[in-house]
């Protein structure tokens, strides 16, 4: 099956109802892209199909074939992902970190998809969870970025 991920193609050879995220870690090596629950609650895995924020941990990777997968090894390539990766850091957003490639990955596809999000906007697309409670700083991050 081939899979095109931050713009390159791959080849993988793999059961076709196999996880995206594990063939993202395990047989690409992108392991920026987090395991956290398994149930698309966390948000931990989430990368962008087609723009769309996804979780990976409950996407077949056969019905992400013939999509554009962007994960967080490639967000700063993207002008958006750029500027949301410097408002993370200007808003010192991570504690731990874990769950932090989850939510810029959300925060790029909010602003790619709303540009001018308004707050209640961001409280509906950024429900990724994070353990450290770090949601104002979150939120902060997302305001700049979409300023910038």
């Amino acid at each position: 099956m081939e899979l095109t991920t931050n713009g390159f193609r791959h080849q993988v050879d793999i059961e076709r109802d196999t996880p995206l995220l594990w063939v993202l870690r395990d047989e690409l090596g992108m392991t920026g892209t987090k395991y956290g629950c398994g149930l698309a609650q966390c948000g931990a895995c989430t990368v962008l199909v087609d723009g769309q924020a996804t979780r990976s941990c409950v996407t077949a990777v056969e019905s992400v074939a013939g999509s554009e997968i962007m994960t967080i090894e490639a967000i700063t390539e993207d002008p958006v992902g750029q500027k949301v990766v410097e408002a993370w850091v200007s808003n010192q957003v991570p504690q731990c970190g874990y769950c932090q490639s989850g939510q810029v990955m959300a925060a790029t596809a909010l602003i790619k998809q709303s540009p001018r999000p308004s707050d209640e906007d961001i409280a509906g697309a950024m429900i990724n969870l994070c353990r450290c409670g770090t949601y104002n700083a979150i939120a902060a991050a997302v305001r700049q970025a979409a300023e910038a």
